[in-house]
């Protein structure tokens, strides 16, 4: 998995139709449905900020946001862009999100990872650990926000599924066209393989070089993800539905 964000790192942005104005606009989102469940909570943790988009967002929103990931090259690029958003109180470190609560500690108001990065543990077992890891990250009563992918409308099964990520984006005289192809498991229709294509082209000398990007994805449901989120020891568990650009599920951990 790190491997697969270390050479995304320097793309990450291409596909977005402007990453800047998404780390607004998310920050934004993500504010307003902390706001509606837990409106007096100021402290986040970030157990998967990528290069920081939700990150850096909360954080021009006014929250203390520490974040961390597992993928070295992110976080060094993630560092950068807080520097330029003007965001350098965002504490940043690399940590699997497996060993949140081992690595950061406890009596966080709000845990958050988003941009589908739980399906990037391919067993429920793993998804419980993660789970539970932060639960214990919480203080008593504290909030947990997930995103992921609605996997509940997305088409199983079959191979050379092409998903594009929209309009080219041209950048210091070269154009980027991004785009996903989706290979699903043959035995089990719940995992897919997953490759991240990334076309440069020079548009002065017309060279193109093509980025393969390669990870494997478990294609996790509404039910599953919230019966293991219970099970993890959250409680109000709810799938929140057209407040962002994925579906959010939401917990919180018991006062007592």
């Amino acid at each position: 998995m790190s491997n697969f964000y270390d050479e995304l790192s320097p793309f990450y942005h291409v596909i977005f139709e402007d990453w800047n104005k998404s780390v607004d606009r998310q920050g934004l989102q993500l504010t307003n449905i902390i706001r509606s469940h837990w409106p007096e909570y100021r402290s986040i943790l970030d157990v998967s900020c990528g290069i920081g988009t939700q990150a850096i967002g909360l954080s021009k929103q006014g929250y203390h946001v520490t974040a961390s990931d597992l993928s070295t090259k992110e976080i060094e690029r993630a560092k950068q862009e807080a520097q330029q958003h003007d965001q350098t109180d965002i504490l940043f470190s690399v940590c699997d999100m497996r060993t949140a609560f081992t690595y950061h500690g406890g009596n966080f108001d709000i845990v958050i990872s988003c941009d589908n990065s739980i399906p990037h543990l391919l067993t429920d077992d793993d998804i419980l650990i993660t789970l539970k890891q932060m639960f214990s990250c919480l203080r008593p009563g504290g909030g947990c926000l997930i995103t992921i992918r609605d996997y509940d409308q997305e088409q199983r099964g079959g191979k050379n599924l092409v998903k594009p990520y929209g309009k080219a984006k041209i950048e210091n005289g070269k154009r980027y066209v991004a785009l996903q192809v989706w290979d699903f498991d043959e035995q089990d229709d719940q995992y897919y393989d997953f490759t991240l294509y990334v076309i440069e082209e020079d548009l002065n000398s017309k060279d193109i070089q093509t980025h393969a990007m390669h990870s494997r994805y478990y294609a996790i449901k509404s039910e599953k993800l919230m019966k293991l989120m219970n099970d993890a020891g959250f409680e109000n568990v709810v799938r929140l539905n057209e407040v962002f650009y994925q579906p959010v599920f939401i917990g919180t951990r018991p006062d007592t």
